[in-house]
């Protein structure tokens, strides 16, 4: 089965959590799916890298793992297109922490007849989510020279992958010599 839309899983509200008296055991996710980003570093890590790039989210929200995945391939592709394999550093400087849970209902003909649903309902482990609030540094580049064009276009590509609004902010670092 396809993954449910993101406006499913986007609001940040604290999850329900299950408080089984009987079976302490049931109070916990059985097991956490497997990580879907593949690298959450490229490019070399120099410290005469003198400009820093950060997109940085302006709304509070869950980030899903597959959106970041997405997101973190066109803004590397895009900036390597540009600069060249090892000529900036590249991170993913937010990691899906938050269990994303899904009660899994029958659909089709006579459903509603087999199963009405449970309110509450706990819910099987499928995805994972970064919890984003306002201010919070989500990807970072660094550079020898200033890209600001090239950064702007990849970071835009970026953000049409991802829910919610970002914006771009950029530091000078100085290099003690």
């Amino acid at each position: 089965m396809a993954l449910r839309p993101a406006r499913c899983y986007r609001r940040l509200k604290r999850p329900y959590t299950r408080w089984a008296v009987r079976r302490p055991k049931k109070n916990y996710i059985g097991g956490v799916p497997g990580l879907r980003i593949r690298r959450f570093v490229t490019g070399k890590p120099k410290a005469e890298y003198k400009y820093r790039y950060y997109l940085v989210a302006d709304s509070k929200l869950n980030i899903r793992e597959n959106a970041l995945e997405a997101a973190r391939m066109a803004i590397n592709r895009q900036i390597e297109r540009a600069l060249g394999k090892g000529n900036y550093f590249f991170r993913l400087m937010s990691y899906p922490h938050h269990v994303i849970r899904e009660n899994k209902m029958l659909t089709g003909a006579g459903a509603d007849r087999l199963q009405k649903g449970m309110s509450k309902a706990f819910g099987k482990p499928v995805g994972r989510a970064v919890r984003s609030y306002p201010g919070m540094k989500v990807f970072e580049v660094w550079s020898p020279k200033p890209i600001d064009g090239v950064i702007r276009v990849a970071f835009k590509r970026g953000m049409m992958k991802l829910p919610g609004d970002y914006h771009i902010e950029s530091t000078v670092v100085e290099t003690s010599a």
